[in-house]
């Protein structure tokens, strides 16, 4: 177990070399100059110079990406273009909203989905399956930005329920997070609650026909036991895997959702950077997403030797 754990770890470094060097030829590749941008449209030649000349953007390709690859190597994110701030600092600011966001949209999503798709497969066939797999369709049909949209004008400017925008943390006022949080994370959770429903329907279909849940059955145990003992925990294979994977729907999801409900996290920051080209926020908060995304798949693979002793690496 140990020595399959140094491994994975072991394997993220390579990967994460991979991802670096796309990030990097993506973003130079693509049309356009950050220092006509910074200088504006009134700037000289000269001017435009002298700028790409203090960005380091005049050097070879090569050694632009040496430079960037030493740097955060010694934990250096790069300056952000516009505010002059280490890159390092302006993730630091808008962590917090991010990460509680997924972690509220994560542990709601999955106590709704897991129960879902265990009565739908428990209900294979009934108006129950039906109504659940017609919920998981419309939860794959609709964007994101249009239920935030239709979520803040019921909940926020007919009933005045919840507030529309903004974000309150939860160490400073717990109820003003919960009630700016709520929408945020309905609409962040809409479309992965019907990916794992639909995952965790299909594996309970296929774990209900086994041999051993008949004999469990026959000895007379109570349905509840025999759905969540015996047939989701040998089922949770995939839907962990499932659950891992739609972490990323939640990176990418959440730089829509904290656009629409004015959220100050890690997705405004990438959209402010993009607009902006500003070079060392987009590769820092790319290589951020990523880490993250591998550390998630390497945790699932130790995972699947806990919840199923059968797997051995």
């Amino acid at each position: 177990m140990w020595l399959f754990i140094l491994r994975r770890v072991a394997s993220t470094v390579p990967v994460m070399l991979i991802v670096a060097i796309v990030i990097f030829a993506m973003l130079r590749l693509t049309p356009g100059d950050p220092a006509v941008v910074i200088a504006g449209d009134q700037a000289t030649a000269e001017q435009i110079a002298r700028i790409r000349a203090s960005l380091g953007l005049d050097l070879p390709i090569h050694e632009q990406f040496l430079t960037w690859i030493i740097q955060i190597l010694h934990g250096d994110l790069g300056t952000s273009i516009f505010t002059n701030m280490p890159v390092s600092t302006l993730i630091g600011q808008r962590l917090e909203p991010t990460l509680l966001l997924t972690l509220t949209t994560v542990i709601f999503s999955v106590s709704v989905a897991v129960p879902l798709g265990v009565w739908a497969a428990w209900r294979a066939g009934s108006w129950t399956d039906r109504l659940i797999m017609m919920f998981s369709v419309l939860g794959f049909s609709f964007p994101v930005f249009v239920l935030g949209y239709v979520l803040i004008y019921q909940f926020g400017l007919t009933l005045k329920w919840l507030p529309t925008q903004g974000y309150k943390s939860p160490f400073t006022d717990p109820l003003g997070f919960a009630s700016t949080i709520v929408m945020p994370t309905i609409t962040l959770g809409m479309i992965y609650i019907a990916l794992v429903t639909r995952i965790t329907r299909a594996s309970m279909l296929e774990v209900l026909g086994e041999d051993y849940i008949r004999t469990a059955r026959a000895k007379g145990q109570i349905e509840r036991k025999v759905l969540f003992r015996h047939a989701l925990k040998n089922a949770a294979v995939p839907i962990a895997t499932i659950i891992g994977i739609g972490i990323a729907l939640l990176i990418g999801g959440a730089v829509v959702t904290e656009t629409v409900f004015n959220i100050p996290g890690l997705g405004r920051l990438v959209v402010d950077a993009i607009l902006r080209r500003d070079y060392p926020i987009i590769q820092g908060l790319i290589l951020v997403f990523s880490f993250t995304y591998i550390i998630i798949n390497m945790l699932i693979d130790i995972a699947y030797t806990m919840l199923d002793p059968r797997i051995r690496y």
